[in-house]
């Protein structure tokens, strides 16, 4: 049995970082992925010839390590491939309603694409090949 997940789409917001108190740093973050409308097995397009495309968001989290790295380095709208586990969880609410949950727990996140420019920042490509020891 193996429960693994491989997901390529975007990021949705800047990851929110928090540390529990045993010293845990659990980073959580939103990721869209896309694919094509169907209709009786064929794809829909919209009235200029385009793909008409279907969103669904998927809640991410990544634990130490992992989890800092994803912080530091991603930010909205950065294309990555995450690969890990679905994990599902209920609770009962203040009511009595029981209520589900369900986020992907990452073993892995690969940078398909940097941040955008922050607005500002110069965006210009620097050549640091004379800075490799090798």
């Amino acid at each position: 049995m193996q429960n693994i997940v491989i997901l390529a789409g975007n990021i949705g917001q800047k990851p929110e970082v928090r540390t529990t108190q045993s010293g845990t740093t659990i980073t959580n973050f939103t990721l869209a992925t896309s694919r094509p409308r169907l209709s009786e097995g064929r794809v829909i397009r919209d009235e200029n010839g385009y793909r008409v495309m279907d969103t669904e968001w998927h809640r991410v989290t990544c634990f130490n390590g992992l989890g800092k790295t994803v912080a530091e380095h991603c930010d909205k709208g950065m294309k990555v491939l995450v690969q890990g586990r679905i994990h599902y969880t209920k609770w009962t609410d203040a009511a009595g309603v029981d209520r589900y949950g369900c986020e992907i727990i990452a073993d892995k996140v690969d940078f398909l694409s940097r941040p955008k420019a922050a607005e500002g920042e110069n965006p210009e490509l620097v050549d640091r090949d004379d800075e490799i020891p090798f």
